[in-house]
């Protein structure tokens, strides 16, 4: 019997989820398929490169209008949900109701609006959707113009190399002391820092946002921070976290925390009702990277079609590229009582790798310009590796656990180990 399935939401975990029914079980399902955006599945992640001009946005779809025709997948696109009544079954579209014998919500995240004054005006966006990569890069067909992007996490630094890439003149106001606090340390954050300098985008950390100020039409004409100092600007950019789209869930009766409470097959509190994705929470965690969130999407085609599965949160590292920049974290890099810090830094070259160990097992690494062995320090972390044998020599990489010692170091290359 075919089962009717309707799935709340079409980003990447969906697209996923798409894949792996469609694949294996692809007479099980009839499948309709809303999203809130007037299109299909398409690479998130790779909109930063469409707003630096590196890529356009067909090359970054995953799923466009023959793959959905293909897979006999129907489209409610560009169609806002209004509710879930879970007596009768059916999902409350804008055109319509849709009855389901299962149901995913994977409605994802919003982004977090801080409440400053001014915060709706015309021109203040945040960065989360093809509509705002398209008007960051509007910004750039006007010669001279300016945008101020607030907070300094990944988001808001890959927004500010893209409009900077255009020829905008980016401000980047960040409250904490350096870029990318949760996944670098202070130097590494540093050397992010000069780089993204070097290319004509002004930093300011440590900065108390105060209000936005409107210009004469109406539309934000600059950034108040609490010194006094105004950072003028023709766009303003939000880019400070997200948070779990649960509206939906809640008002139809889901159980919530932080966002839709799900078992380890993914299941609600409502035994007809998963959830998937950016709005979960599962043991307490939340999810913002692609990795668990794909993994969710293989446990929950399982699920669905009635094998064995069961989602376990996993350590994750971090890999990431900022304007050229390549930056690898993972675990508990922060110093603590009991725990030793093995640093290389090389200045001119600008490589940086700091390990944290704790009990001779690898706890935490951070890296930056040469992040080649990050997936090697990764595993170590992850297995809770003894490492005491390799101490001396970790901070090379794997290349160097069986062969003779390395060259000595180059004078401005810098080795210590701190306890």
């Amino acid at each position: 019997m075919v089962e009717r399935l309707v799935i709340v939401g079409a980003g990447m975990a969906s697209g996923r989820l798409l894949d792996h029914l469609t694949g294996e079980a692809p007479d099980a399902f009839d499948i309709t398929l809303f999203n809130a955006e007037p299109r299909g599945t398409y690479d998130r992640l790779m909109l930063s490169p469409v707003l630096a001009g590196e890529k356009c946005y067909a090359e970054i779809v995953t799923h466009d209008d023959a793959w959905y025709a293909k897979n006999d997948v129907t489209c409610r696109f560009g169609e806002w949900v209004h509710g879930i009544d879970r007596d009768r079954k059916v999902v409350i579209g804008e055109k319509g109701e849709v009855p389901y014998d299962k149901l995913v919500i994977a409605t994802g995240s919003t982004p977090f609006i801080v409440p400053l004054p001014g915060h709706d005006l015309p021109g203040v966006i945040a960065y989360r959707d093809l509509e705002d990569t398209e008007e960051m890069m509007r910004l750039g067909d006007t010669p001279g113009t300016r945008a101020v992007v607030i907070g300094g996490g990944l988001l808001g630094l890959e927004a500010a190399a893209g409009m900077a890439a255009r020829g905008v003149h980016v401000t980047v106001v960040h409250l904490n002391g350096h870029l990318m606090d949760r996944q670098l340390d202070c130097e590494a954050a540093g050397l992010l820092r000069r780089a993204l300098e070097a290319r004509g985008i002004e930093v300011v950390c440590s900065a108390n946002s105060k209000e936005i100020i409107a210009g004469d039409d109406g539309r934000v004409s600059a950034l108040l921070l609490e010194d006094g100092r105004r950072l003028h600007c023709d766009l303003l950019v939000m880019a400070v976290g997200i948070r779990p789209s649960i509206t939906l869930a809640q008002a139809a009766g889901i159980e919530t925390g932080r966002g839709v409470i799900v078992d380890d097959q993914l299941l609600t509190s409502d035994p007809n009702i998963f959830a998937l994705g950016e709005c979960v929470e599962h043991d307490g965690a939340l999810f913002g990277l692609v990795a668990p969130l794909f993994e969710q999407a293989k446990v929950l085609a399982k699920t669905l079609c009635g094998e064995p599965a069961h989602y376990v949160n996993k350590e994750v590292s971090t890999k990431l590229k900022v304007t050229g920049c390549d930056l690898f974290s993972a675990g508990d890099f922060r110093d603590g009582e009991g725990r030793e810090c093995i640093t290389y830094s090389d200045a001119p070259s600008a490589v940086y790798k700091r390990l944290v160990i704790e009990n001779d097992r690898l706890i935490g690494a951070v890296m930056y310009g040469d992040t080649n062995d990050g997936a090697w320090f990764f595993n170590l972390i992850r297995e809770g590796a003894d490492v005491s044998a390799m101490r001396e020599m970790m901070i090379f990489g794997p290349a160097y656990q069986d062969a003779p010692p390395p060259p000595p170091i180059p004078a401005p290359v810098l080795l210590e180990a701190i306890a």
